[in-house]
């Protein structure tokens, strides 16, 4: 199986690890991602979901993909990462397991991501969506300071529909194109 080639250390919080990807993950990204209330508020995650999706995904994650594993204690309780747009921007994505909603952990592991794309990779703007049917990851969106910038429709391999969607934006920071010169 392949697994992304940037086996950086991971990026830590005071709660989780953002950690590269392994194969030994895909039985739990299958288990989590299958289950429907997650599959359904993503755009790229089919149902039903198993094994075989899963490790197939990895194999496929390219190399302008930043994907990472959330860990808790050592346990995958989801996914985030961002690709990089035609412009040079990235496009963030993320998913919790049911277990840990509400908890803070999507923000958290958010706050990290955002930090790395402005001050590591040095993007120069970020992008996230939602359907409009997901009040729970607007919350997250929002706190992490993201600016809603539209609406539209996107395809969701679960509900294998098209699905209003907000979308929203961040520019990177003059603080951190600063920080990004002293670095």
């Amino acid at each position: 199986m392949r697994v992304p080639s940037t086996l950086k250390p991971p990026l830590k919080t005071k709660r989780l690890a953002l950690r590269a990807l392994t194969s030994a993950d895909a039985p739990r990204v299958a288990e989590l991602a299958g289950d429907w209330d997650i599959a359904r508020m993503t755009a790229r995650i089919p149902h039903p979901y198993g094994m075989h999706a899963a490790e197939d995904w990895m194999e496929t994650i390219a190399d302008d993909e930043f994907v990472r594993a959330i860990d808790l204690d050592g346990e995958l309780i989801g996914l985030i990462g961002y690709s990089k747009t035609d412009d040079g921007s990235g496009e963030i994505g993320y998913w919790i397991g049911r277990p840990w909603w509400g908890r803070g952990y999507a923000t958290e592991a958010g706050s990290a991501l955002v930090r790395h794309c402005f001050r590591i990779a040095r993007l120069p703007r970020l992008t996230c969506c939602h359907f409009v049917d997901n009040p729970a990851s607007r919350r997250v969106i929002e706190k992490l300071g993201f600016k809603e910038s539209g609406r539209c429709s996107a395809y969701s391999e679960a509900r294998q529909c098209d699905v209003d969607t907000l979308r929203y934006e961040m520019k990177r920071p003059l603080t951190a194109r600063l920080w990004g010169r002293a670095a």
